[in-house]
């Protein structure tokens, strides 16, 4: 294993599978088995789920929606994801623990940073749902937060695309992949991995990005393994 301890970061839209709204279970179990698979390595896990196929918050505020309230509705639906996964790893005989930045003390824990770090070290996995708790702030930032907090090694982020593009490979098929960029260099070519907050928090912390395919069943074990899938930020 090339890593000890990772934050994979997953959006809420991966939940979705071929479905238009919600969550396809069979999608989740997919995730499941595949995290499972790692985890039985012994890497320490913890996710951080977007809320994106339930409610987005920076739709809504267009629509007219008060930001902050939209932000926090986003927030509980990360938390129903959350849920979901940890449901699916639970079901396959994944120890889990879901920790929460908004306090619902009879479906989560609250999240708190020592105690997570000891769930990863007893061999639990940890989702951190509702995101980092404050409105005006994406589940991308969240996961660079925790994944900071937590001393993670890298923050893996699983999309349904095999890195990053000079431009939208799903609207230009003329794109290229980078195998390898820096931060600097995303600045400096504007590429959208993640949002700036969570991005900058990434590059001051010298924490590496890693940005992949999840969607291909055994990618996640490849990278945890070191191949060279995937675009490397560092």
């Amino acid at each position: 294993m090339k890593y000890k301890r990772i934050l994979l970061k997953l959006s809420g839209e991966s939940l979705m599978g071929d479905k238009q709204y919600g969550i396809d279970t069979d999608r989740v179990l997919q995730y499941a088995k595949d995290i499972k698979e790692v985890h039985q390595k012994g890497l320490q896990i913890a996710i951080v789920i977007g809320g994106g196929n339930i409610f987005r918050g920076l739709s809504a505020e267009k629509s007219g929606m008060d930001r902050a309230q939209a932000d926090y509705m986003g927030m509980l639906a990360t938390v129903i994801n959350s849920m979901a996964l940890q449901n699916a790893l639970e079901t396959i005989g994944v120890p889990t623990r879901l920790q929460s930045a908004i306090k619902m003390e009879q479906i989560c824990e609250p999240f708190i940073r020592r105690r997570a770090m000891r769930h990863l070290e007893k061999g639990r996995i940890v989702i951190f749902g509702a995101g980092t708790g404050n409105p005006y702030f994406t589940t991308d930032t969240a996961a660079s937060l925790r994944a900071i907090e937590i001393k993670a090694d890298v923050v893996l982020k699983g999309t349904r695309v095999d890195g990053i593009y000079t431009t939208d490979p799903e609207k230009n098929p003329d794109a290229i992949r980078y195998d390898e960029i820096t931060f600097q260099e995303v600045y400096d070519k504007n590429l959208n991995v993640m949002d700036m907050t969570a991005f900058t928090l990434c590059q001051e912390n010298n924490l590496p990005i890693i940005v992949f395919d999840m969607n291909k069943s055994g990618n996640f074990m490849r990278i945890t393994n070191g191949d060279p899938i995937g675009t490397l930020v560092k």
